[in-house]
Parts: structure tokens; C-alpha cells; sequence
């Protein structure tokens, strides 16, 4: 059950540490520009765009997208400010606190918050007053209350439960259920990613980037978002991927940066599914596999990637990489171009269909995007 979503903190953050490598006859047209950061993060230099070549190579490539945002790892809503709690599968390891976790897994909150107070009033049990945190923070079976969710996790992070401590953390960072206290959140990340909670140590990593509330120390960052891949956080991965991909932090290493981005694509990071498609495509860093880099594309289009809906228009319209299919592919032009991702060269290639044609184009697009006629 997917409890939480993660939502953009320091957008454009490794926007500014890296640009598109030039390729050749599949080179996408410049991209967009990212979304302005929040006003208390500092602006820095914009990323240069990929370059186009002027002749089309005998084996065809595909850019390789801007480095997407980093993004924080635990949040609730999509809102501006954002509204941490911890995982409760990471936080109910313990085989004595399965029925409140099973409760809670099921959906049945109310059950589930019972069983857990009677566990932290009568047992000192520090994972369930991480799960009252949890319900409280999310309004699941109780009226929302950060406040008493702030609470609950600081009993949780005083008895020592790592996953007490980052939501804490994340509070602080918030200002949600208190007073904003970023260097209490620092202190409650360092804790908590010392017992091995990845998520806090990818959040630390963030906070070392930002250069905001620590001094900026991409090789600190480096350190904490190589003990979070390891423990397998998909972002940490992703994020660490672009790190050796353009030597940021640790030295440029274009292999593990490749085995960063698949190991993340297997965990669904969307953005490393687009990036480690396109290395297969081209062979960078891992044997060439056209035919998975095509399906990959296929796996992040239907996942609402722009970038990803763009290279596999390309892909489809030349048949490069794929059997030739200039509706399909196409319609997945027109869906990019929809979220912002155009591309002149495949509006022309549009403009050479016939009538009929482009209108089963349109129509097609429509059907996705959900504007179809009913």
C-alpha cells in the first residue's frame, strides 16, 4: 500500500552541477527550463542545454535527459511546504508489534491506533508511539494533529526508534506540529541515520547540497547518499548515479553511475528508468540492449515522463531502435508536448501525415491525456 509521495524540496538542486552530454541523430531539441526553487534556497547557474549535431551518425543515440530534482524522501502530501512521517514497515520490524501493524496495514486505523496506545501507555513500546506519530500526522483513523504527532515521535526518538526520529526530523524541518528547528532536525538525521535509517541519511545528503541549513559539502553529501543506496533507497541511488556521472563529490565514473540507474529502474525511480534506458540504448557504460531501452521508454511513458514520452516518439518515428510507428509514436509526441516537452522536429514530422492520419494522431493523444470527446 503506498502510504506517502515524495514532492520536489530543492528542485533543480543537481540542475546546477550538470548538463546534457551532445549526441547525434536523436538529439532532442533543448530543454525545458527547470521550475524556479523556492524563494529561501539560493539560485544557481543554469545547466547548459544538450547540444544538437548537424549530420545524423551511422548508429543512431539518444540524449540523455537533465538530471531531475532531488527529492525528499518521506512526505505526505504534494503541498508546498513538505509533511514527513516515517515508513511504518521500517519502523513495525518487530515481529511483537505485527498486530498493530497489520491493523494498520489493512486500513484499519481506528484498530490499529488502539492497539497502539495501549502498547506505548502500558509497554513503553517506542514503535508504536511512532505509529500513534504516523496516524496523528496523517489524519488515518484520528482526527489530524501534528502537534500530537510531534509528541509521539519525540517519545518514539527519546526511546531510541530511528523512524521516530527522522519524522521528527522532518517536522522540525517543516514547521509542522511546532516551531521550524532545523538544527534539531539535523541532530535528529545524524541519529537516525547512524542506526541505519537510509531515508535519514538521504535527507542529511540533501541538507549537505542545499548549503542552506549546513555549509555545502557535496563530498559529506556523497558519503550519506552512498549509505543510503546501499540500503537500497532508489533516490539515494539515482541521486549518487548523477554524482559519479559527472564527478560530483566522488570521481567521475561513468560504470557505476550506469549500475546506480539500474539498480534504482528496478526499484520504479522513474527518473533513473529514462536515464538507464537511454545508457542502454547507447551502450554508455553497460552493453547496448535497444530492444529493454525501448521498453523501458515504453515503461516510464506510461508513468507520465515527458522526457521519456519524447524519446520514445523519436525512437518510434525514425523505427531506430524499434519497428517504425509514426502514430504511436507520434501520440506520445503530442503527449510530451502537452506537459511541456516539444520538439520542432516531430511537430514536422506531424505535418507530413495525411489528414486522416494526423487526426488518428490527435485523437490518440486526446484518449491519453483524457481530453477525448465523450
Amino acid at each position: 500500500m503506498k502510504l506517502l509521495r515524495p514532492i520536489s524540496l530543492l528542485a533543480g538542486l543537481l540542475m546546477t552541477m550538470t548538463g546534457a552530454t551532445a549526441q547525434v541523430s536523436l538529439t532532442p531539441p533543448a530543454a525545458q527550463p527547470p521550475a524556479n526553487p523556492p524563494a529561501a534556497k539560493k539560485e544557481a547557474p543554469k545547466p547548459k542545454a544538450p547540444s544538437a549535431a548537424k549530420k545524423p551518425a551511422a548508429t543512431p543515440t539518444l540524449a540523455a535527459p537533465p538530471t531531475a530534482p532531488l527529492k525528499p524522501a518521506i512526505t505526505t502530501k504534494p503541498t508546498a511546504t513538505p509533511v514527513p512521517s516515517p515508513s511504518p514497515t521500517a519502523g513495525f520490524e518487530d515481529p511483537n508489534a505485527d498486530l498493530v501493524y497489520g491493523a494498520y496495514q489493512r486500513g484499519l486505523y481506528k484498530t490499529a491506533f488502539d492497539l497502539a496506545t495501549t502498547r506505548a501507555q502500558y509497554n513503553g513500546d517506542p514503535k508504536a508511539m511512532t505509529m500513534l506519530g504516523e496516524l496523528y500526522a496523517n489524519g488515518l483513523g484520528i482526527k489530524r494533529d501534528y502537534a500530537k504527532a510531534a509528541d509521539w515521535y519525540q517519545r518514539a526518538a527519546d526511546a531510541g526508534d530511528r523512524e521516530g526520529m527522522f519524522a521528527l526530523a522532518m517536522l522540525r524541518l517543516s514547521g509542522r506540529g511546532g516551531a521550524t528547528n532545523r538544527e534539531q532536525a539535523v541532530k535528529l538525521l545524524a541519529s537516525a541515520a547512524k542506526l541505519g535509517n537510509p531515508k535519514a541519511a538521504y535527507n542529511l545528503a540533501l541538507l549537505y547540497l542545499d548549503g542552506n541549513t549546513l555549509p555545502q559539502d557535496t563530498r559529506r553529501a556523497a558519503e550519506l547518499l552512498r549509505t543510503a543506496a546501499d540500503a537500497g533507497n532508489p533516490e539515494a541511488q539515482y541521486a549518487l548515479a548523477t554524482f559519479y556521472k559527472e564527478g560530483t563529490g566522488v570521481p567521475k565514473d561513468i560504470d557505476k553511475a550506469v549500475r546506480l540507474l539500474q539498480a534504482a529502474a528496478l526499484a520504479d525511480n522513474v527518473d533513473a528508468e529514462v536515464e538507464y534506458a537511454i545508457a542502454l540504448f547507447n551502450g554508455t557504460g553497460t552493453p547496448k540492449n535497444q530492444p529493454a531501452a525501448v521498453a523501458l521508454l515504453r515503461k516510464a511513458a506510461r508513468q507520465n515522463s515527458p522526457i521519456a514520452q519524447n524519446r520514445l516518439a523519436r525512437v518510434l518515428v525514425t523505427g531506430q531502435g524499434a519497428p517504425m510507428d509514426k502514430i504511436e509514436g507520434l501520440k506520445w509526441h503530442l503527449v510530451a508536448k502537452t506537459a511541456g516537452k516539444g520538439d520542432p522536429e516531430l511537430d514536422e514530422r506531424l505535418s507530413e501525415l495525411s489528414p486522416e492520419d494526423r487526426a488518428k494522431v490527435q485523437e490518440a493523444a486526446k484518449k491519453w491525456t483524457g481530453t477525448a470527446s465523450k
